[in-house]
């Protein structure tokens, strides 16, 4: 099971990116996927997930500016982020639930930093 995180890089406090999350290995068309983040010298945190049939959850730091989104029939998940901040500089990862209510599946992680 392979989960590929794509779509990091620098961009300018306000911009836009879209993270993109190749999965393989495995059907996850099933089953919940969300993406998290991990801050410099910060625990990870949830950033949003969403449900096979396309129901979301965010957290209260991104909603209204981040959207996920996911392609089942392709394997694929998204997140489209917008009006970035400086404090959504972090590695970002895209993870797939194992079981009800538990992320088993992670991927390597894809750098997204924000300049003031």
């Amino acid at each position: 099971v392979q989960l590929q995180a794509s779509g990091g890089g620098l961009v300018q406090a306000g911009g836009s990116l879209r993270l993109s999350c190749a999965a393989s290995g495995r059907t996850f068309s099933a089953y919940p996927m969300g993406w998290f983040r991990q801050a410099p010298g910060k625990e990870r945190e949830f950033v949003a997930a969403v449900t096979w049939s396309g129901s979301t959850d965010y957290a209260d730091s991104v909603k209204g500016r981040f959207i996920i989104s996911r392609d089942n029939a392709a394997n694929m998940v998204y997140l489209q982020m917008n009006r970035l901040k400086f404090e959504d500089t972090a590695v970002y990862y895209c993870a797939g639930q194992s079981s009800p209510g538990t992320y088993g599946y992670w991927g390597q992680g894809t750098l997204v930093t924000v300049s003031s």
